[in-house]
């Protein structure tokens, strides 16, 4: 659509940024940008951008896995009993029922169970209360329960006595009743452990509502392994949907997991470790991640972040532990146990099906390998004393069984050669909104040895006071440190944000991209970010001269090509990182295409507050808005908005389409 010279005035008076003609408005600096858009320019990586995950937050405990249920095996508090029960809660008083967990499991590797021995009745000395004794289970923070959806339930019961249990979905105060079932046999039926399966569908809705089992029968039973899913998970695989879709959304490369910290563990006794998160779900112990102080039940394990990859047509990242935590490490001499584990991690993950581990795999219903090619050795750790020693040995032994997988050293090789060989080098950089918009030319210096190893950014953020809980602000440094990125991809050959997910009501580190909670998610200024990049991952990366006295400036220019409809466009991306309106000139030289101004548009990400976040409350307050481009072209005089990031996408053409020049 055209947009008149009055409309525009507003537009920029409303959202402090505007691109229309020069002599429209009077800009405070001035500035020109030549790009050389021949097809001969160099292209980015294929795998250039990409996501992060960790768990941290409740990331996924709680989040990206949709199990409902918190602490679902009665396990949080280890393998001692009594165990923590937390948050599970008893329905009714200490006269009516008497909970306590023992280790009568009917799972070897995660023996604690629940005991509930209900003292009252229907009827007698000790009548039950209304709707019964027994126990509820909150979720994280409340389960959103959605009307007309179904959630499967399961659990593990055993009692010599006769089963009379309900099992209902309620409010957080139990008077609201959106679903139940229940589960009747007489004694002795269940002397054994028995596998229970029921549906639940919700006649009602409830964002903060629990998961309830009771009954006004006495007697003694025994739970374990009581698990809440709903039906409705991305692609079936147990992934909650909208916050998937937010990420399939972004079109990551890759995905970096299991973290992070996370990977390392305070202590090696709390790391993650692999072959105790794959298997049947309910045979998964579990463990206490000490450096973000939660318990998880590990349903969210290896095999389903390698599916979880799949999924999002995203090669898989591998952090493995290399014998490291953040207080111990495994001396050199005795690190070959750890090195055989990681084999057999990716034996797990690309082995044939008749394998050992491949056929752990298979069994989980994958037969096919996953594509993982790209391996990283610890995180963070190249300081530590022992580092350099293990990596060595994992790094042969990996290389020698799978010489195509890509190794990432924890080691920076930006400013100096390593002493170590290597396939990419890890590169984390946390630091102020301000030097990280500087960072730009991070890698501007760096060697361009087709030998030597290129930096993998797995981890950047801009972090301080002055970035709140992800602000607009903190979003612009950022952006101006990716296309320094894109102007490096010579040297650059992967990058993603960290962290990716907070639970609104954990927030242990901020600011992070995407916010949830029980029922709703939103993206901060962070994450709409990162959709002025996704184009970027295999496209052409055009030279760009920019000409100004400025410093608060940065451009690059890409061509990428539409997957839906095989559309190609020029795509120049400006961060204006100051205060100022910049009066830009853009000239566009070598174009073998013409530019069909109809299908042209800009976006912009501004606000009207450089401090300004989106909430819940507030959840498109900092978003990008598009328009169409009126008088597109090669030789474009416009105006970039004072603390902004600006995206004009050219679309070209091989007829001759009208085009401003």
């Amino acid at each position: 659509m055209r947009i008149n010279a009055l409309f525009c005035a507003i537009f920029m008076l409303y959202f402090s940024s505007c691109h229309c003609s020069a002599n429209w408005l009077e800009a405070s600096q001035t500035a020109t940008l030549l790009v050389d858009g021949s097809p001969t320019s160099r292209k980015i990586p294929d795998t250039m951008f990409g996501i992060f995950f960790e768990e941290i937050n409740h990331a996924g405990a709680g989040g990206l896995w949709a199990e409902l249920v918190s602490n679902r095996g009665f396990e949080a508090g280890g393998p001692t009993t009594p165990s923590n029960i937390d948050p599970w809660s008893i329905i009714g008083n200490e006269t009516n029922i008497i909970v306590r967990t023992d280790r009568t499991s009917c799972f070897s590797r995660n023996e604690v169970a629940l005991r509930m021995e209900v003292l009252c009745d229907i009827e007698g000395s000790i009548t039950c209360p209304t709707g019964g004794a027994g126990i509820y289970n909150p979720g994280y923070w409340g389960m959103n329960i959605e009307q007309g959806k179904t959630y499967k339930l399961t659990m593990y019961v055993r009692s010599m006595d006769a089963v009379n249990l309900s099992v209902s979905l309620t409010s957080s105060d139990g008077l609201q009743n959106l679903a139940t079932a229940n589960i009747v046999t007489a004694a002795l039926d269940m002397a054994n452990w028995t596998k229970v399966k029921l549906p639940l569908e919700a006649k009602g809705a409830n964002v903060n509502s629990r998961l309830q089992i009771t009954t006004a029968q006495k007697g003694i039973i025994w739970l374990d392994q009581v698990s809440l899913m709903p039906l409705d998970t991305y692609k079936g695989h147990g992934f909650r949907a909208g916050l998937v879709s937010m990420l399939a959304d972004l079109k990551p490369r890759f995905i970096r997991f299991p973290g992070g910290s996370y990977v390392e563990g305070e202590w090696l006794r709390n790391a993650f470790r692999w072959r105790e998160t794959v298997g049947p779900w309910e045979e998964r112990p579990g463990h206490f991640g000490d450096v973000w102080k939660y318990w998880t039940d590990d349903g969210l394990g290896y095999y389903e972040f390698l599916q979880f990859a799949e999924d999002l047509g995203a090669s898989p990242v591998w952090v493995i532990n290399n014998g490291i935590s953040h207080n111990d490490q495994v001396d050199t001499s005795t690190i070959p146990a750890f090195v055989q584990d990681a084999l057999d991690s990716i034996e797990f993950a690309r082995g044939d099906p008749d394998s050992k581990w491949g056929s752990v795999r298979a069994s989980m219903g994958h037969p096919e390998p996953f594509g993982l090619k790209y391996v990283a050795l610890g995180n963070q750790d190249c300081w530590k004393k022992n580092y350099r020693g293990n990596y060595l040995k994992f790094y042969y032994a990996i290389k020698a069984a799978y010489p195509d997988i890509q190794l990432v050293s924890n080691c920076d090789g930006s400013a100096g050669k390593l002493d170590h060989p290597a396939d990419l080098y890890d590169f984390h950089l946390y630091t102020s909104g301000n030097d990280m918009f500087a960072r730009a030319h991070q890698f501007d210096r760096t060697s361009r040895s087709s030998t030597g190893p290129k930096a993998f950014v797995s981890e950047y953020a801009a972090t301080g006071s002055n970035v709140g809980k992800g602000n607009l602000f903190s979003a612009l440094a950022q952006a101006g440190f990716l296309i320094g990125l894109e102007i490096n991809s010579d040297v650059v050959e992967m990058a993603s944000n960290a962290p990716l997910f907070v639970n609104g009501n954990d927030r242990r580190w901020s600011p992070d991209a995407i916010v949830f909670n029980s029922w709703q998610e939103y993206g901060t200024p962070t994450y709409w970010m990162q959709h002025f990049f996704k184009e970027s991952s295999g496209a052409i990366l055009h030279p760009t001269t920019l000409k100004t006295s400025s410093s608060n400036l940065i451009a690059s220019a890409i061509t990428w090509q539409s997957t839906e409809d095989t559309s190609s466009y020029l795509k120049i991306k400006i961060v204006n990182f100051g205060g100022d309106n910049v009066n830009l000139k853009i000239v566009v030289s070598g174009l073998q295409n013409v530019v069909n101004s109809s299908r042209s548009t800009t976006t912009v990400l501004t606000s009207k507050n450089l401090m300004d976040e989106n909430s819940f409350k507030e959840p498109n307050k900092v978003v990008p808005l598009q328009n169409m481009l009126q008088n597109a072209g090669t030789n474009m005089d416009v105006v970039i908005g004072p603390h902004s990031l600006t995206s004009f996408d050219l679309a070209l053409s091989e007829t001759n389409y009208w085009s401003a020049i």
